[in-house]
């Protein structure tokens, strides 16, 4: 990059209200920057009376399936949640499924997104009103120049970011050649904590977390395990403090952060509830709330699958794929 480039991104950065951090400065994560491959720069966006916090640990990293299950999200949101108030920043992907469950669920405490093109490109675009949202309350890491697009071969660099922020990696759901597992593997070889939630090996999204398990990850069920696990790693952090208040002042209501459109056809909504079920049951509640559809909907399409006999009902209004 010539100077001129360097100094037209400066104030690209500058004007989208960014920042740009470089290896060696304060504001440098710790645990990235011991990481032998560790970015020299990175485009941070986010508010910057939190950044400190943010970036500074202590961090830990919830990832898994972008096909996700309704009860893998669920736990992936309540897990973050957990490390949240336990004074731990969750970082993730901003993928669909697992990673934006997780963001989702470490909201109100501290999150931040490691992306896999420039800070400004949302990705995917149904997760533009969570990119909104971390913006004004988290954190967005780029390694990439803004207006970059993210391609298939950014993916795994970006991942072993994610697993160099941390102290540990949970997986939540992963196939057997999944994305998640290279941030696994990143994680192993720069001595971080695997954490692996078991799953039905009937589900092909269990595959990979039960094989992470059966090499020797830490079993995952509650946050209490991953505290557990990481408890000497975290005292050699200072406890956080509390998440910074915007300054008091009169000011209109802040939107609520946009729900993920409605399917637009049957085929598209029958789709979506398929992909939520696993063998595990769950309530159809948790389906009505995550499908983004009414409850009349959802049992019209459930007795559909159920007559197909590709679903199981179970006691306290569960479902299930057969």
């Amino acid at each position: 990059m010539t100077r001129r480039e360097a100094q037209a991104e400066l104030a690209a950065i500058d004007r989208f209200g960014g920042r740009l951090v470089c290896w060696g400065e304060p504001f440098y994560p710790a645990g990235l920057a011991a990481v032998e491959d560790a970015p020299p720069v990175l485009t941070v966006l986010g508010p910057p009376d939190r950044l400190d916090r943010l970036l500074r640990g202590p961090i830990v990293a919830v990832v898994g399936a972008r096909n996700a299950s309704a009860n893998g999200r669920r736990l992936a949101r309540d897990l973050a949640a957990g490390l949240g108030e336990s004074g731990i920043v969750v970082a993730s992907g901003l993928a669909r499924g697992i990673d934006a469950a997780a963001h989702i669920g470490g909201l109100e405490s501290g999150t931040l997104a490691v992306v896999a093109g420039g800070a400004d490109v949302v990705y995917p675009e149904e997760n533009r009103g969570l990119y909104d949202a971390l913006r004004r309350e988290g954190a967005i890491l780029a390694e990439l120049p803004l207006g970059t697009e993210p391609l298939a071969r950014h993916f795994p660099r970006r991942n072993r970011i994610i697993s160099g922020l941390a102290l540990g990696v949970v997986v939540v759901e992963a196939a057997a050649k999944s994305g998640s597992l290279i941030t696994a593997r990143y994680a192993l070889e720069q001595g971080r904590e695997v954490f692996a939630v078991p799953g039905s090996p009937l589900d092909p999204r269990s595959r990979g977390t039960n094989d992470l398990l059966r090499n020797g990850a830490t079993l995952t069920e509650t946050v209490g395990d991953i505290l557990t696990q990481l408890g000497p790693l975290l005292q050699g952090h200072p406890p956080l403090p509390a998440q910074p208040r915007l300054p008091l002042r009169v000011a209109p209501p802040r939107p609520p952060m946009p729900a993920p459109a409605a399917p637009a056809s049957e085929d598209a909504a029958l789709e979506l509830i398929v992909e939520k079920l696993s063998p595990t049951p769950v309530a159809v509640d948790e389906l009505v709330r995550q499908c983004q559809l009414s409850a009349a909907a959802v049992a019209t399409l459930l007795l559909e699958l159920e007559l197909a006999g590709r679903i199981e009902r179970h006691p306290g209004n569960l479902v299930s794929l057969r």
